[in-house]
């Protein structure tokens, strides 16, 4: 009985893998990225999906940013035959694009839907930006609305396997003049 009781509370393994074309793991997410560029969202895609998988869901913070972490994107009701986000998604909280259907875009930590990008202070600490999927055993078909806390506790006892992929981000003197155009 202790056996099980124990494997209750085990983390799901991290046998996802993440990955976008705009950067590798672990290091530099472009400028254009940011919410001091174009705030575009990055192209993200998925395999290695746990089999039963019936549906997706992606969470993105920053846990430098403090505590809890900032919630820089929150995305569910991703359907299972999806391989991967479009660079450029809408933001809106529905997401009406091809194989994506009923996807939702949750609220961020800006109390709007859909990506904002890494803007963090100009105070040249480096930024962590943890973009993570969630490959859940059951179609969950939650309404528009949730934030992070909201998708946790519907996630609770239905994920089956994670992905992490990590970018990082700081405002420097060179981002900021790219940014704003001037000389450092």
């Amino acid at each position: 009985m202790l056996l099980s009781s124990v494997a209750a509370f085990a983390e799901p393994p991290e046998t996802i893998v993440l990955s976008s074309q705009a950067f590798a793991h672990n290091t530099d997410i472009p400028l254009r990225f940011s919410g001091y560029g174009s705030n575009t969202a990055p192209d993200i895609a998925w395999s290695n999906l746990p089999p039963g998988t019936q549906q997706l869901a992606l969470i993105l913070d920053d846990p430098v940013f403090g505590m809890p972490p900032f919630v820089h994107w929150v995305a569910y009701n991703i359907p299972v035959t999806a391989t991967g986000l479009p660079e450029g998604l809408s933001a809106n909280a529905i997401v009406a694009h091809p194989g994506l259907e009923g996807m939702i875009n949750g609220s961020n930590g800006t109390r709007r839907t859909g990506y904002f990008g890494p803007r963090p202070p100009n105070n040249g600490k480096v930024h962590t930006y943890n973009f993570r999927i969630y490959a859940l055993d059951y179609a969950l078909k939650l309404p528009d609305g949730l934030n992070k806390e909201g998708l946790l506790d519907a996630m609770d006892g239905h994920v089956l396997a994670t992905g992490l992929l990590t970018g990082n981000f700081k405002l420097g003197c060179e981002t900021f003049a790219l940014a704003y155009g001037f000389d450092c």
